[in-house]
């Protein structure tokens, strides 16, 4: 590999390590320190709504200015917001920094991953563009991997508010990872006019491409349901492994660590491999319902950890159908505007998931809570199949 993709995937593992960690600490710490799972979900749609929200913004950011400078931003404030937060935390107490500072930084993530978005086709052109993304998932996924166990390790050691300030560490390592790449990189990204209204202009133009496409209503819908189950899942492992299984929080992040090292052999699978589109599309939704029915039903901790593997582990799978077939349609003049609505559409049921958490958990048990939103998720797949193939029949008879 030459060094300056060395360098370029260095950035990004070490920037979702960072993420990482904290994204695991905060439903842990939350959780340990209430011991309730209405909290616990609660507090995952506190930090997970607004790195959702942001995603419209931040791709219209990344068409009108250069996004290798605004991933020096994202990685560089994300270190700065770590050391304030815990200042504050110092002076004042209470988890409450923990919650607020996971999603500030969670808009900061956004806009690192929609720059990354858009400068990866024009970094690796030598490929074809679903290998790119299982190579740079691969990275990516192996900062999920280490993320877990080393937030566990680290928290074996320091009190949280410790681990947070090397998380801040991790990000300014990061960001000169990210230099390295941009001083050998030989790469130009290609320069289009732009509107200056960052909001509502870019927000029409990215409407006006999902009316125009069936394909992109089509995932967007499928996304919606697979996003349904990873948001109920993310906002209730800790509080099933930990509250409704007796295990401890080593069980936990090894869970986690689990569930990534899955995914990098899935992603090794689809790099090696050439899957058509539909393949990838139909294989990767039907085993994150299957685990979602799976992780419901299941009496033990090894059933559970099953359902959750086949989750986690699909779900990419799932997301490089999604992200190559938009990469096909979307014009790449307004491919950061357009993404960036469409993936806060796809993404907003998982905070939808941590508040029906919170509100159900405690009535109706977390188990019946995840058998309904697997259901609902197959109801939602089943109907979105039959209404594109209807679609696509209509328009063949033509």
């Amino acid at each position: 590999m030459r060094k300056d993709y060395l360098a370029f995937f260095t950035s990004l593992f070490l920037s979702r390590l960072a993420d990482q960690i904290l994204l695991f600490i905060v439903p842990l710490v939350v959780f340990q320190t209430t011991d309730s799972a209405s909290w616990a979900g609660l507090a995952f749609f506190v930090e997970s709504l607004p790195r959702f929200l942001a995603f419209p913004l931040c791709g219209a950011l990344c068409d009108k200015y250069s996004p290798v400078r605004i991933l020096h931003v994202s990685q560089v404030y994300r270190a700065v917001l770590c050391v304030l937060a815990m200042e504050f935390y110092g002076m004042l107490g209470g988890i409450g920094w923990l919650i607020a500072l996971s999603a500030l930084c969670g808009v900061l993530t956004t806009q690192g991953i929609m720059a990354r978005e858009v400068v990866m086709p024009h970094i690796f052109q030598q490929y074809s563009y679903t290998k790119t993304l299982s190579y740079s998932q691969i990275a990516d996924q192996t900062g999920l991997v280490l993320g877990p166990v080393l937030a566990a390790l680290m928290l074996e050691v320091w009190a949280w508010h410790w681990v947070v300030l090397w998380v801040a560490g991790l990000f300014l390592l990061a960001d000169l990872s990210l230099r390295a790449w941009q001083r050998s990189s030989r790469i130009t990204l290609p320069a289009f006019e732009q509107h200056h209204d960052v909001w509502l202009q870019p927000l029409r133009i990215a409407f006006q491409h999902i009316v125009s496409f069936a394909e992109l209503r089509k995932i967007i819908t499928l996304a919606v349901g697979v996003n349904l189950i990873v948001g109920v899942t993310l906002a209730t492992s800790a509080a099933m492994v930990i509250g409704q299984y007796g295990a401890g929080k080593d069980n936990y992040a090894g869970l986690q660590a689990a569930g990534a090292v899955t995914t990098i052999a899935i992603l090794f699978l689809l790099a090696r491999k050439v899957w058509s589109l539909r393949l990838l599309g139909s294989v990767g939704y039907s085993m994150i319902a299957i685990g979602a029915f799976v992780c419901a039903l299941s009496p033990n901790l090894p059933g559970y950890a099953l359902g959750f593997l086949l989750i986690v582990g699909f779900d990419k799978m799932f997301n490089v159908y999604m992200r190559t077939l938009r990469q096909r349609v979307i014009p790449f003049q307004d491919f950061g505007k357009t993404v960036g609505v469409i993936t806060l559409l796809n993404n907003a049921s998982q905070p939808f998931a941590g508040l029906m958490v919170a509100w159900l958990a405690a009535p109706l048990g977390i188990r019946n809570v995840i058998l309904a939103f697997a259901v609902l998720a197959t109801l939602l797949g089943a109907w979105t199949v039959w209404w594109f193939a209807k679609r696509v029949a209509g328009i063949a008879s033509r």
